[in-house]
This record gives C-alpha cells, sequence and structure tokens, in this order.
C-alpha cells in the first residue's frame, strides 16, 4: 500500500532530526530483524551530544572529514568536462546523504570506473541530449522530498524521457523512492506505482540489518534505514523477510531501472552497535553487483 500524505512528511521530519537515510552516532533504541522476524530486539544507546553544526541527513560526527564531491579525482569529473566519455553520472544534490554519496563513489573508486558528478543546478541544466551522453544516472539515498524539490517538474520529465530512450537508472533507497510516481516531483518511471515504507517502519524501527533473499544467491544481511519496499512494479530481485520486494529491476522504455530499498554499499562503520552476519565487503561486492546491471543492461536472476 502506497503511505499516505503524512508518511510520505516522515522522511522530511527525519531531515530535521538528522536521521533521513544516514547513520548517527546518537542510535536510539531500535528492534533489530533477524531471519525469524523482528522478535529480537537490539538496543543501541549513546550519550554523545551532537552539535547543531552537524545536524543535516546524511552527516555523522565521525565521518565529517567525507568529501562528497568526488574521492577519486581522476575518476570524478562535473556533467561539463565529461564530453561524453564518462558512463556514470552521479548525482550529490540537494537531498541527498553525503556519506551515501561517498559510499557510492568508493564503490565506483574500487572498481576503476569513471564517474561524473551533478548537483541539483546542474542536473536542472541538463537537456535529454546531455543526460544521454552518460549510460547510468545513479539517485543515493537522502530525503526523498528534498531530492524531488530540488528538481525542477522539467528536469524530471527531462530524465524521464531520457530514460525511456535509453539512459539507465539505478535508485537506492530515497533515489527508489524518487523513480516512482512519488508526491513530490517523483520521476514516475513506474508507470504510476508509488511506494510505501517497508513495514518495520510502522514498527517504530529506524534502521536494521536485515536479510535479503536474493534471487538464485545465498541471503545477504543488508543495511536498511528508512527505506522502501517496491511492491507492484518490476522483477523482483530480492525479498525483505515478510516476502515484500526489496530490490526490483524493470525496464522504462529502452532504459534499463534497478531499484533498490537496502544499502549494499554501506560502509562497515554504518554498522556500530548492530550485528551483521554477511561482512560489509560481501555486502559492497553485491553493490557493484547491481550497479554493473543497471549500467549494462545485465538481466539479474528474479522470482
Amino acid at each position: 500500500m502506497a503511505p499516505d500524505e503524512e508518511q510520505f512528511s516522515f522522511c522530511a521530519k527525519r531531515e530535521k532530526e538528522a536521521n533521513c537515510d544516514q547513520p548517527q552516532s546518537n542510535d536510539v533504541v531500535r528492534p533489530r530483524v533477524s531471519h525469524s522476524g523482528m522478535s529480537r530486539v537490539l538496543i543501541v544507546a549513546s550519550l554523545v551530544i551532537i552539535s547543531r553544526a552537524f545536524i543535516g541527513c546524511g552527516v555523522r560526527v565521525d565521518e565529517s572529514s567525507t568529501i562528497a564531491n568526488g574521492t577519486n579525482t581522476a575518476a570524478t569529473q562535473s556533467p561539463a568536462e565529461s564530453g561524453g566519455a564518462v558512463p556514470i553520472l552521479l548525482f550529490n544534490g540537494t537531498g541527498t546523504s553525503p556519506n551515501d554519496v561517498a559510499a557510492v563513489q568508493k564503490i565506483l573508486n574500487g572498481n576503476h570506473v569513471n564517474y561524473s558528478i551533478v548537483n541539483s543546478s546542474q542536473l536542472n541544466k541538463m537537456g535529454v541530449s546531455q543526460l544521454h551522453e552518460y549510460r547510468l544516472l545513479i539517485v543515493p539515498g537522502g530525503n526523498f522530498i528534498e531530492i524531488g524539490n530540488s528538481l525542477t517538474s522539467n528536469t524530471a520529465a527531462n530524465i524521464r524521457n531520457a530514460v525511456q530512450n535509453g539512459l539507465n537508472y539505478f535508485g537506492i533507497c530515497a533515489g527508489a523512492f524518487l523513480a516512482g510516481n512519488s508526491v513530490s516531483n517523483g520521476l514516475n518511471l513506474t508507470s504510476g506505482v508509488r511506494f510505501g515504507f517497508y513495514a518495520a517502519e510502522g514498527q517504530g524501527i529506524r534502521k536494521a540489518a536485515v536479510p535479503i533473499a536474493v534471487a538464485g544467491a545465498p541471503t545477504l544481511e543488508h543495511y536498511w534505514e528508512d527505506g522502501p519496499e517496491l511492491t507492484g512494479w518490476g522483477a523482483i530481485v530480492g525479498k525483505y523477510p515478510d516476502g515484500t520486494p526489496a530490490i526490483v529491476q524493470g525496464t522504462y522504455g529502452n532504459g534499463q531501472v534497478i531499484l533498490s530499498g537496502i544499502h549494499p554499499e554501506a560502509p562497515a562503520n554504518w554498522r556500530r552497535g548492530m550485528t551483521f552476519a554477511t561482512p560489509a565487503s560481501v555486502d559492497n561486492a553485491y553493490a557493484w553487483t547491481l550497479i554493473q546491471a543497471a549500467l549494462n543492461r545485465e538481466s539479474l536472476r528474479h522470482y
């Protein structure tokens, strides 16, 4: 079921609390998802007080030195500099989590793939022909309401037209929400389908280690935070413990679209105070599998 208007504002409220799609060092008490459901409770307490200087979606004190606009200057370029030679366009605009942008960059840098960084104002200036200079647009986690509101309706239409004509799209968490028929200037790559939050959200769980059953592969525990379940669109690649889709793949016109409600790109330091059966390195390798599939239009195994 799609969330109602109040539920859609939930992530925006989290933005004020500095807890939307980013790990925090002042974690609150929350249950932990396990293979048997959500019966176990993980108590994560902290006495750390964060000053207002660090309040903002995607910022945590122990990662304050992270640079969101590129850790590998040889690999990152602005859209104007790419000249059509760079295959991936990574969005780091308003509403994205700087730490998640950095996590995606680490995956791309580790696999020696070139990419360009684009912010909201730059993306708003790009036409369909400029978008077509790239093979893949990645929109990471953050606050999907702010991301959508930072883009013009014309930009959303340009992205939709570009995907329809062959640009591929990979959306992670907020990027997956945005790909749907979001009330906040969504891209609607899903033919009208609007996504709701994974059921853990309704139980007061704000982040957890969640076992994801992957078609044709072993179950992996991934980092989840305020992410969607993706019922109603695409082929199901991965499932949450309740059977709802966590990862889906489909097409919009000629473009390949992969959406993920979880964060396979999450680094190990996001996991403090939590217990995972799967090493972060294994999850990160799976993140690269998803990126490659989107980039190269490879069909993943599905249920």
